[in-house]
């Protein structure tokens, strides 16, 4: 209770007693003269005091003392609260560990996507590679093959022509031996088929320039005659038409005697 209250109590209770005094007092008051009409009848003897006793007051008990309540403490200052910043709404815990399950699978999702396009990438380009590869070496197998075609073809050419230039050599140079041993004088007593080997220089228009005995049949006789008669078969036999002079400047001959 407060100082108020108590102060607000103690004078209600006294003015109720004061007014039962009042109340008392009154009725003492009207029981007297009553009683005074009553004995009115009676021969009145009036004793006079010279001093009237004290009229009896009604005893009024004081009302037992109120202690007083402590005054309350004085309320002590308020903290000061600093406005602090409003805080974000916490979502609850599962609907948090659902959306963050929901977040990793999605995450999981996007990267099994991203590595599978990658592998899918990667694999068109290996095998974009390999056909490309495979063209390369396709057309360079072809253009081998048809080189080797072609150096095959320019052999067998090269060999025809080579061939036919060497038939018309060897025809050219049969030829120039046959007049030649039209002039040769065999040696008495040659025995045996012995061969001598010859390197003549012509110019043109046949004409020997000059003879040279590379290899001697063993028979100097046979040697002396061959290198004779190739003097006097001079002029020789022009080279066939196709064939180049030069290649024909100096003939190597060999001749036996039974040929």
């Amino acid at each position: 209770m407060s100082a108020l209250g108590i102060t607000r109590s103690e004078k209600t209770i006294s003015g109720a007693l004061a007014l039962g005094m009042h109340l008392l007092f009154a009725v003492l008051l009207i029981f007297g003269v009553a009683w005074q009409q009553q004995r009115s009848d009676a021969p009145v003897v009036v004793d006079l005091w010279s001093n009237l006793p004290p009229v009896p007051q009604p005893k009024v008990e004081a009302p037992p003392p109120v202690k007083p309540e402590p005054a309350p403490p004085k309320p002590a200052p308020a903290p000061k609260i600093e406005p602090k910043a409003e805080p974000k709404p916490v979502p609850k815990p599962d609907i948090a560990l659902k959306e963050k399950a929901a977040k990793e699978r999605k995450k999981k999702e996007e990267e099994r996507e991203k590595a599978e396009a990658k592998k899918r990438e990667d694999e068109k380009k290996r095998l974009a590679a390999v056909k490309e590869q495979q063209a390369k070496e396709a057309e360079a197998r072809r253009i081998a093959k048809e080189q080797d075609d072609a150096l095959r073809k320019l052999a067998a050419q090269q060999a025809a022509r080579v061939s036919a230039q060497q038939r018309l050599i060897d025809d050219y140079k049969r030829r120039i031996s046959d007049k030649i041993r039209r002039f040769v004088v065999l040696p008495p007593n040659l025995q045996g088929n012995p061969e001598a080997e010859f390197d003549v220089v012509q110019i043109p228009g046949g004409e020997v320039l000059s003879v040279k005995l590379k290899r001697t049949s063993g028979n100097s006789a046979y040697d002396a005659a061959v290198e004779r008669a190739i003097h006097k078969a001079q002029p020789l036999p022009p080279p066939p038409e196709g064939l180049a002079f030069g290649e024909f400047r100096e003939l190597n001959l060999k001749f036996r005697p039974k040929e």
